[in-house]
């Protein structure tokens, strides 16, 4: 099926659009920023965006406050995301730091993003295929679109390197991303045309040995709220 036969019209698409031409033009202008070879969704990296001594603080927010992690529309105890996540608090300068540090490489308002998450896998644990956007069909969209509408682009930071497992696969682009301490990685959630991208479907892949940790960044299409 072509991308063309499953866009999905969407109030803030022109918004989208405008978002994605700006965060692609600033991070392909940026050496320090890889892009994916894939024509199927925009993905970068940067390498070594965060320090050892960083990443350490951070692992250490997500422990204190980690809980089993909550999605829009299944509940923990369905298998589907079972890894352990908790908000970092804005009121912590460090936290604050590195927040604005993201905002800055991809040249977006802090007041379109969410706070940032950490999240921390044990064996066995994963969340399994999903998008980041939001489906506009789900009863939970009449409350995320006052809040700030659709999800834009996605940051997301590995924090420690892991025994084995934890890959973050995006199976319709064929790319299995192994953690790597302090690597960014940054995807648009939409298409050009500021449509949601479907190629974007991706997971966190089971752990099978060590702990991973993981921080994530999401920005709207409008001031979150």
């Amino acid at each position: 099926m072509s991308k063309a036969a499953v866009k999905i019209d969407h109030p803030d698409m022109d918004t989208l659009a405008r978002i994605g031409a700006r965060v692609r033009a600033r991070l392909e202008a940026d050496e320090a920023v890889f892009k994916f070879p894939t024509d199927g969704a925009e993905l970068y990296a940067v390498a070594n965006y965060f320090t050892p001594a960083e990443c350490s603080r951070l692992r250490g927010l997500i422990d204190a406050t980690a809980e089993p992690s909550k999605l829009f529309d299944n509940p923990y105890e369905s298998g589907f995301r079972t890894s352990y996540s908790g908000n970092l608090s804005r009121q912590d300068p460090f936290v604050l730091m590195i927040e604005r540090r993201i905002d800055d490489l991809l040249g977006m308002p802090s007041e379109n993003a969410e706070t940032v998450q950490g999240q921390r896998y044990s064996p066995g644990q994963e969340f399994k295929p999903h998008q980041d956007y939001f489906h506009t069909t789900q009863g939970y969209w009449p409350e995320v679109r006052k809040r700030g509408g659709q999800r834009s682009w996605t940051a997301m930071a590995f924090l420690n390197q892991v025994e084995e497992g934890g890959a973050t696969e995006f199976p319709r682009l064929e790319l299995s991303i192994p953690p790597q301490q302090g690597a960014l990685l940054i995807w648009n959630n939409m298409n050009p045309d500021g449509s949601p991208n479907p190629d974007t479907l991706h997971a966190g892949r089971p752990v099978v040995k060590g702990t991973k940790y993981i921080i994530t960044k999401w920005y709207r299409a409008r001031k979150w709220a």
